[in-house]
């Protein structure tokens, strides 16, 4: 039974039944992802970094007391009721996908072995010229982009079929594609079904897959820096169909601590004169960002940031051109566990430099599964919500994305703490509690 918000009118329905998630890219990211949901429900681990399974949201004054978990202010998916399919290039089941990305220890998968051997990959729609540091023979063939479009609504049919989910989503996992800019066939849906059927080199196969997803009314997120939904044409279509889309490229590792470290530095008006960042990455992602083409895509989205947080145009003083390099080196020794260094030139008081030096040792796809998990409860949230089915764009779920998306002509919101109240307040407001501001003047009043 959906319960209406008396404030506004709007209603969400009830999470009843199954809700599939539906992964175009199975390796580490993806892979850790479904082993991480079997393990929580089965008892073996708990869902660290999911804000939707252990944060709480503060409603009304502080001195009420009233921190209910998240998972149960909102009517969310339970992870029992969680089903899986996906695609690949590859055609390793979950298990030896698993095993190969290196992220999870084998005596932790084995623990979850059966139900990882039985999520076998659907063959996935590919092409070199958009990945092209990646081979797989595990792949679609048609006629042209239409007809693989085609494949995979079948595919998305077949599984809400077999599987007897109620509802669906789907997020892309899968590798970063080549840098592509906004042309004539992504302004509107017409244009786009014009360039499926010609194969116009401009649609690349995420863009397949979103096509394929909205078509059927299925939320999507993209968790790369591809273009993917970010154009005019999925805008519509999602509209249109009440599949919100959301993106881009899943926040995770040392764009997450500049997130967190440019506002506490604009807070207290510091300035900066540079900020050197560069990483080592061994797992798939680092081999398809050596390719300079992919690198290009990953670029464009990890040096937004800084320039939307500190605002220059706004503290010339501060931070007016200030050097900001971004380098990903592929180092295979190091696999999934990528290091990063940043090095962060800032200037104090009467213009004295200072330095910060931050040697980041994470795990990239440990960072990014508990992402994966709260945007796929939190998508089919806004699916099942009056008020926000029909936006397009879910603006506040910024948090999760190094590149949010945004209406055109806004630009996005970096800095991580007001992406949060600004979630957090979303949530609120779709169940008609008071939004928190954090004025606090009334209690000294």
């Amino acid at each position: 039974m959906a319960k209406q918000n008396e404030k506004t009118g709007s209603s969400i329905a009830d999470a009843k039944g199954k809700l599939g998630i539906m992964i175009p890219g199975m390796g580490a990211v993806g892979t850790t992802f479904v082993a991480g949901v079997e393990s929580v429900r089965k008892g073996i681990s708990k869902p660290i970094g999911s804000l939707t399974q252990m944060g709480t949201i503060r409603l009304g004054k502080r001195t009420e007391g009233r921190s209910p978990k998240i998972k149960d202010f909102v009517p969310l998916a339970q992870l029992k009721d969680l089903v899986f399919t996906g695609w690949d290039i590859f055609e390793d089941n979950m298990y030896e996908s698993a095993l190969n990305a290196g992220v999870l220890d084998k005596s932790h998968l084995d623990q979850i072995k059966p139900f990882l051997q039985g999520i076998k990959p659907r063959p996935a729609v590919f092409d070199r010229h958009y990945v092209k540091k990646l081979d797989g023979k595990h792949v679609k063939k048609g006629k042209n982009k239409m007809d693989l479009a085609e494949q995979l609504r079948d595919d998305i049919k077949d599984f809400k079929k077999t599987s007897g989910a109620d509802r669906l989503a789907m997020i892309w996992c899968g590798s970063t594609e080549i840098f592509l800019k906004q042309t004539e066939v992504h302004s509107t849906v017409k244009s786009f079904e014009k360039g499926l059927e010609k194969n116009d080199e401009n649609i690349a196969p995420s863009m397949i897959y979103a096509y394929a997803a909205l078509s059927e009314g299925v939320p999507f997120a993209n968790g790369a820096p591809n273009l993917t939904v970010d154009i005019p044409a999925m805008h519509e279509l999602s509209r249109r169909n009440h599949a919100p889309i959301s993106g881009k490229d899943f926040k995770s590792g040392q764009t997450l601590l500049k997130t967190v470290l440019a506002p506490g530095l604009k807070a207290r008006m510091l300035g900066l004169n540079g900020w050197f960042s560069t990483n080592i990455l061994g797992n798939r992602d680092g081999e398809v960002l050596d390719d300079p083409d992919s690198f290009k895509t990953k670029e464009e989205s990890k040096l937004s940031v800084l320039e939307h947080i500190l605002q220059p145009e706004l503290y010339p003083d501060l931070y007016k051109d200030f050097y900001h390099k971004v380098r990903i080196n592929y180092y295979p020794p190091r696999a999934d566990n990528k290091e990063s260094w940043d090095n962060i030139d800032i200037v104090g008081w009467l213009g004295y430099p200072m330095q910060i030096k931050i040697n980041f040792l994470c795990r990239d796809s440990i960072l990014a599964a508990p992402i994966v998990l709260d945007l796929v409860l939190l998508m089919d949230l806004a699916k099942r919500s009056t008020e926000l089915s029909g936006l397009g764009i879910q603006e506040w779920l910024s948090l999760y994305f190094k590149s949010p998306m945004t209406a055109p002509g806004l630009y996005p919101e970096h800095d991580l703490f007001i992406q949060t109240m600004k979630m957090k307040n979303t949530l609120r407001h779709l169940r008609g509690e008071e939004l928190i501001t954090h004025l606090g003047l009334e209690y000294y009043d």
